[in-house]
């Protein structure tokens, strides 16, 4: 019930730690901040104009070039 009603009614606390976890990923270049936003010309790292969002333009861009990148190619299917 507490968890459903924290959904409904935000809290200052949940804006916070919301804002807290982009700054974080954008100061550590994780997900979509680790690529510069053509949308709104943020570099990487940075935040995008809007606040708590990240452009689809930017999210497409780490995407793509998120699934060219393998980590362990032998632990990896091949292409068929």
């Amino acid at each position: 019930m507490t968890a459903a009603l924290s959904v409904i009614i935000p809290s200052p606390a949940a804006d916070a730690a919301h804002d807290a976890a982009h700054e974080t990923l954008a100061r550590f270049r994780h997900g979509a901040y680790s690529v510069p936003c053509d949308t709104c010309h943020a570099p990487a790292g940075m935040l995008c104009r809007s606040r708590r969002a990240v452009c689809i333009e930017r999210r497409v861009a780490y995407r793509e070039q998120h699934q060219a990148v393998t980590l362990v190619p032998l632990l990896v299917g091949r292409a068929r």
